[in-house]
């Protein structure tokens, strides 16, 4: 099993977090570490996992694994196996198409209302992802570009204020996520990937409901682009 150890960039302006309102939970913190291992593939689809493991991987209680594990269960990031495991879920990149069916309505949706709803310590940090976006574009970074990606589709469901899209949409980010990780280097644009994000944020951050919309439907549409380019093959 490989280390669950996440890896240390150069510390860089792109991968600056706001400032936590509060502290993370021990769940959260178990939940972000092993969904961004599972995305960025260190997790492999297909392998076994083990709550001992992880707890000891990460020095984290098994209880907080476990509650950290069943919301992974619910996103289809992982499936747990009574008496066996916890299996780390396959990608199918047909499916993925019907994932974006899904994901372009409902993040138009809350960009038109994060861009009306947003306050303005959001907006400015919509404004901070889009300059790290433009710097993760120059730089070619992977890594800081997913992170960068998480934290701008977490803070979109934030300043919407709909928990309704919100829950519908927690499913599919992460799968998004991997997918792209997966196929990106074969058949993604990474700068301009991270600029259509950069170009989303601003039009939120601006308070401009259209263009956020119009944003969100270039990403989209690149993104199907992308998808379809990877499952023709």
């Amino acid at each position: 099993m490989p280390s669950l150890a996440i890896k240390r960039n150069k510390p860089q302006r792109a991968v600056r977090a706001a400032k936590p309102a509060r502290l993370e939970t021990l769940t959260e913190q178990a939940y972000r570490r092993l969904e961004e291992e599972i995305v960025t593939l260190r997790l492999e689809p297909g392998e076994f996992l083990s709550e001992y493991a992880l707890a000891t991987s990460l020095k984290i209680g098994r209880t907080p694994i476990r509650e950290a594990l069943q919301r992974l269960a619910r996103e289809g990031l992982v499936t747990i196996l009574p008496r066996k495991g916890i299996l780390v879920s396959e990608t199918d990149p047909r499916k993925q198409l019907l994932v974006l069916e899904v994901r372009r309505e409902l993040e138009r949706l809350l960009c038109r209302s994060g861009a009306q709803r947003a306050s303005e310590e959001q907006r400015q940090r919509f404004r901070e992802i889009a300059d790290g976006m433009d710097r993760a574009a120059k730089t070619n970074d992977d890594i800081v570009f997913m992170r960068l990606d998480r934290e701008l589709n977490l803070l979109i469901s934030a300043a919407a204020h709909n928990d309704y899209a919100t829950r519908a949409m927690r499913s599919l980010h992460g799968h998004s996520r991997r997918f792209w990780y997966l196929h990106y280097k074969q058949a993604a644009d990474l700068p301009l990937c991270a600029r259509l994000h950069a170009s989303q944020a601003r039009a939120i951050a601006d308070g401009e409901p259209k263009r956020a919309a119009e944003a969100t439907d270039r990403l989209i549409d690149y993104t199907e682009t992308f998808t379809r380019a990877t499952v023709a093959p």
